[in-house]
Formats: C-alpha cells, structure tokens, sequence
C-alpha cells in the first residue's frame, strides 16, 4: 500500500501545484482589481502564458491587435 499512497499523494501534490500555477500567473485571474482591472490587455504578444506550447517562439511574435 506504501507506493499506491506515494503515486496518489504526489498526483495530488502536482495537482494542487498546477492550480497555484493557474491562480497566479494566469493573465484571466485578477486578484488587484484597483490597480490592474483587466490584466489581459496589458499582455504583450511576446509574454508566454501557455503551459507548453509546440514549436512557438514568443520572442519572435509581433503585435497584431490594436491597444485600448
């Protein structure tokens, strides 16, 4: 029973990591609504939110939305 409460507790360790991962860098949650109410539009094309993304360089993106 040792190495099934090993997989089940590091599975729920990584799941719990993951969430803090989304709670925090993710540009869709807004935990300052004074200072920066919109945090998605203060993105720049070249910021990477995405976990993994295939055969993306973000350094190389250019702006192609206008700014509000």
């Amino acid at each position: 029973l040792i190495p099934l409460f090993l997989i089940i507790g590091s599975g729920g360790v990584g799941a719990g990591l993951y969430l803090m991962r989304l709670a925090v860098f993710n540009p869709d949650v807004c935990w300052d609504k004074k200072n920066n109410p919109e945090p998605w539009n203060k993105m720049s094309p070249s910021d990477q939110y995405k976990f993994y993304s295939v055969n993306v360089d973000y350094s190389r993106l250019k702006k192609d939305r206008p700014d509000f």
